[in-house]
């Protein structure tokens, strides 16, 4: 269960967050709690995680070590703050500041060398769903930015469906419709990678997951967890979401 904040709170925000949400989730024994602060808020929320069950990841990493990247953050600097988990590939990544299959793998590729784990996303545009198009641009984006990874690779990787159409919009794929891509997505996995990494492969569903709708989303098999957005910013609604 991933909360990614997106652009919001500020440090001493984060600690707040944490006060509150820890003690509704510290006897969450039945799932991974992963938290996604903005890079500014990255040492705060490892400080007031730290002793619990949550772990903190980053919204995205860079492809290189180090060097001239102006604005990127590299994976060796966000293991040296506590961070285990790393968003990569997101849709609004791709939307607004260029990023392609090609540079989600090379950054899923950089996160692994260094021990995070990546949660790396995949999604369709309304248009696409529209067009009947859901299940090609799905194998696209695995082909060229998770299959070019090795089995041990795979084997640490998370992978997240986002319906473009239904983040931030407040409307939600029904968990039929998230099933079925799901769905897709295992297929394509286990013709690259083989049954037992299909079966073993996690996947959460994001977009517009809410209080309300996560027990109804996660009573499908295929459903393996939630990226939430919004409702990830408030301690008590995203608790109740991780305890579905």
């Amino acid at each position: 269960m991933a909360g990614n904040w997106k652009m919001y709170k500020t440090p001493a925000e984060t600690a707040q967050f944490f006060e509150k949400f820890r003690p509704l989730v510290e006897k969450s024994s039945h799932c991974e709690v992963v938290i996604c602060p903005p890079f500014t808020n990255l040492a705060a929320a490892v400080t007031a995680a730290k002793g619990s069950n949550i772990r903190i990841g980053s919204q995205n990493v860079a492809w290189a070590k180090e060097g001239a990247f102006t604005g990127e953050i590299s994976c060796p600097m966000l293991k040296a703050v506590g961070v285990t988990h790393a968003i990569v590939g997101h849709s609004e990544r791709r939307q607004y500041f260029g990023e392609t299959d090609g540079t989600v793998l090379k950054r899923t590729q950089a996160a692994l060398e260094f021990g995070l784990t990546p949660i790396v996303c995949v999604g369709e545009l309304l248009a696409d769903r529209e067009a009947g198009n859901t299940e090609a641009v799905l194998t696209g984006q695995f082909q060229k930015g998770i299959a070019g990874l090795t089995e041990q690779q795979f084997a640490k990787i998370v992978i997240a469906y986002e319906p473009v159409w239904a983040i931030g919009t407040g409307k939600t794929a029904t968990p039929e419709i998230a099933a079925d891509a799901h769905r897709a997505i295992r297929t394509q996995v286990r013709a690259k990678f083989g049954t037992p990494a299909g079966d073993a492969l996690r996947i959460l569903y994001g977009g517009s997951v809410k209080p309300d709708n996560v027990k109804s989303l996660m009573a499908q098999p295929e459903i393996d967890g939630v990226l939430v957005g919004g409702a990830s910013l408030d301690p008590a609604g995203f608790a109740s979401i991780v305890n579905f």
